[in-house]
């Protein structure tokens, strides 16, 4: 049997060629399933403050990405009551292709 080491990016391993979008869009969805469980919501409930349908909601929080942009995600967050900062810094050694991260800032459970 030969295992092979993770690059950290399962959408890489698989050879996607959107890898780094579809990362960002599967830990966005994360924090979304995360606020709407914390909340006990249900997805329809959810789906309603968020401003979409239910089926869209859940084809999302399945991985079923298409048609929904990062920036729409991001959207959703806010509606969900979440804080949204954009980072742009430079990369090392310049001139490389640079990368997009999601971090999440520490927070209580009282804060959802």
């Amino acid at each position: 049997m030969k295992i092979e080491r993770s690059s950290g990016n399962l959408y890489a391993d698989m050879g996607r060629a959107d890898a780094n979008e579809m990362q960002v869009k599967a830990q966005l969805a994360t924090k979304i399933r995360e606020i709407i469980g914390v909340r006990h919501w249900t997805q329809q409930e959810a789906a309603g403050v968020m401003g979409m349908t239910q089926p869209k909601l859940s084809k999302m929080l399945r991985g079923q990405f298409r048609g929904i942009s990062e920036a729409k995600m991001l959207e959703y967050l806010m509606r969900l009551g979440q804080n949204v900062h954009i980072v742009v810094t430079p990369t090392l050694p310049r001139g490389d292709m640079g990368c997009m991260k999601v971090i999440f800032a520490a927070q209580r459970v009282g804060d959802f």
